[in-house]
């Protein structure tokens, strides 16, 4: 999720354009890069790492150019690199592009491009852009882009200027955000409104399938055929914290209704880039699964799966055990670590122990370059974005998604699966338009001080999931268990003051589970059901009920899931406590 700005207008753009970065640093943090037009050349400065990298790097260069764009990178196509750093250009340095999201058929452009001499300085997708628009360049920057925007697929934003026309900015929207400032005498592009706040607070935004043809004296915006489109401008009333939240309260809000994006970009970017392991899991006697947290929860649905579709039998370890035990491991082994970050220190070293004693080992994360990536012998990556909320909502439906990709390799009808699977994102969204009844089902528990969360095959490792969660941000003791093992214990705690979350989807294990629902009722606890819409039977059983989009039971928790996050956050939320940074906790975790 990448960060887009451009500026043309009366004012030197570099301070503009950083000032701007800065503020997206959130959307990406492997590197960093601006284009300037310079006295009729294109200056291209950018370098790796933070953005405060390249702010020393411009220190005391005396750029004055008016017109620019710029970027703050987290890697999708290439590692984190100088080279692989945007802006790109082409051969002759004169066209600039910036660029959010990914060109799908980015290989079948750069072998035509290859086969008419073009040489590529990049491993990127984005630099087939600069080059597509180059070769299109008829003395109009707009007609340039109109005739090659119809040939990239996927989901993408992306910011162009030359040395041609040097007051002009060409931007494009197909999927990834983008949206136009409206100065006076200098207009703005960008992939968030922080970005550009702080100079206007006029705003276009760009619809997918739409350009924005920006110069200082104006903004006029087009489709893809070239037609005019009539844009509202909005006044945006928000301060720069509330924007980059989006409007939204807290960062986890954001990122539990960015879900169906985190899913569908995970499942399209693994498509696209061709991301297959270059071994069959069935060439392994057994896979082992390792991970700290919520990633351990998303192992213990991913062990369902890989048993399920490739029929080999896996175990899931927490990290923090793994190296201190005494677990056989060898040649015969594959091991995945999964971790958000890449850099759970638990997992790595755990990771690395497998590794050295013969072990094949895949990691499944969400930052490219990443200590865990760089150190597998291969690597899934999730397609979440920066996650800011140390809670973990979208980085774990973005970890299910990954694992279900994995599993499917083996199975015959693996296109049909994964056809299933781009139905997912869509289902989420559903889902969360129960926000506000749970908003108001949380005004009734917000004072309880002990949850009980119950669920059985699948909905085991989401009932954990729902615990953790609600410990994690509102302080609140609760437990996760299976559904089947409450008579062995749990059971002793259910009376009427016992809220117990069960899920209930109508799966395998559907009767069973109703059976339990019967037994907490008899204790006179406090049902809350999440089951399928329109589900009477399941409905009539519990004292609150929250219907998902029923779905085939394979892919249950990516919906059952969402409304255990919600619950959390509303419940916290409610109790006027740190949503986004709950106390003695770090979104990653670097020590032992």
């Amino acid at each position: 999720m990448c960060g887009i700005i451009g500026y043309t207008g009366k004012e030197a753009a570099l301070p503009l354009i950083l000032g701007g970065l800065e503020r997206l640093e959130y959307r990406g943090y492997d590197s960093a890069g601006i284009a300037l037009i310079e006295d009729g050349k294109l200056i291209v400065e950018k370098r790796v790492g933070k953005i405060r990298e390249l702010v020393k790097n411009l220190w005391g260069k005396p750029y004055r150019g008016k017109t620019g764009i710029g970027h703050t990178r987290w890697a999708t196509h290439g590692e984190p690199s100088q080279e692989n750093a945007h802006p790109h250009t082409d051969s002759k340095n004169e066209f600039a592009v910036v660029h959010n999201g990914i060109v799908e058929n980015y290989l079948e452009l750069k072998r035509e491009l290859e086969s008419e001499g073009v040489t590529f300085r990049s491993g990127t997708d984005t630099e087939v852009i600069a080059h597509l628009i180059a070769r299109a360049y008829k003395g109009d920057l707009l007609e340039a882009v109109l005739d090659i925007v119809g040939r990239l697929k996927g989901a993408f934003a992306f910011a162009v200027i030359t040395v041609h026309e040097p007051m002009r900015v060409v931007g494009v929207k197909q999927g990834s955000p983008l949206v136009v400032g409206i100065g006076e005498g200098e207009n703005f592009l960008a992939s968030d409104i922080p970005a550009i706040l702080p100079y206007t607070r006029s705003i276009i935004t760009l619809n997918d399938g739409e350009i924005a043809d920006i110069t200082p004296e104006g903004v006029n915006i087009y489709d893809f055929n070239g037609n005019p489109v009539t844009k509202e401008i909005v006044i945006v009333p928000w301060d720069i914290i509330s924007a980059e939240k989006s409007g939204f309260k807290h960062f986890m809000l954001k990122e539990i209704y960015e879900q169906p994006k985190a899913v569908g970009d995970t499942i399209r970017g693994l498509m696209s880039s061709g991301e297959e392991p270059p071994f069959s899991l069935k060439s392994f006697r057994r896979i082992l699964i390792i991970a700290c947290g919520t990633s351990y929860h998303a192992g213990l649905v991913g062990k369902f799966w890989i048993e399920k579709l490739a029929g080999v039998p896996t175990e899931v370890v927490y990290a923090s055990e793994f190296r201190y035990g005494d677990f056989p491991v060898g040649e015969e082994d594959l091991i995945i670590g999964v971790s958000q970050s890449g850099e759970t220190i638990d997992t790595k070293f755990a990771v690395n122990f497998a590794r050295e004693r013969g072990a094949r080992t895949l990691s499944i994360v969400n930052v490219v370059g990443s200590s865990i990536d760089r150190e597998s012998d291969y690597t899934l990556h999730t397609h979440a974005g920066p996650e800011i909320g140390v809670a973990a909502t979208k980085t774990f439906t973005a970890q299910l998604a990954a694992l279900y990709f994995l599993a499917s390799t083996e199975h015959p009808d693996r296109y049909k699966l994964l056809e299933e699977l781009f139905k997912v994102p869509a289902r989420i969204e559903r889902t969360l338009e129960k926000s506000e009844a749970i908003e108001k089902l949380a005004d009734r528990y917000m004072n309880r001080r002990d949850f009980l969360y119950l669920g059985r095959y699948l909905s085991y490792p989401i009932a954990l999931e729902g615990a953790l969660k609600l410990k994690e941000i509102s302080y609140i003791h609760a437990e996760g268990y299976p559904a089947g093992e409450m008579k062995h214990g749990p059971i002793a705690l259910i009376d009427e003051k016992m809220p117990v979350v069960v899920l209930a989807p109508q799966d395998r294990v559907y009767d069973k589970t109703l059976a339990n629902i019967e037994e907490v009722k008899t204790r006179k606890g406090k049902v809350i059901g999440v089951g399928f819409e329109g589900d009477d039977k399941l409905e009539k059983l519990c004292n609150e009920f929250i219907g998902v989009p029923p779905i085939e039971e394979d892919f249950t928790p990516f919906l059952t899931v969402v409304p255990l996050q919600l619950l959390a956050y509303h419940i916290a939320s409610k109790l006027g406590l740190d949503v986004d940074q709950p106390r003695n906790l770090a979104k990653t975790v670097t020590v032992e």
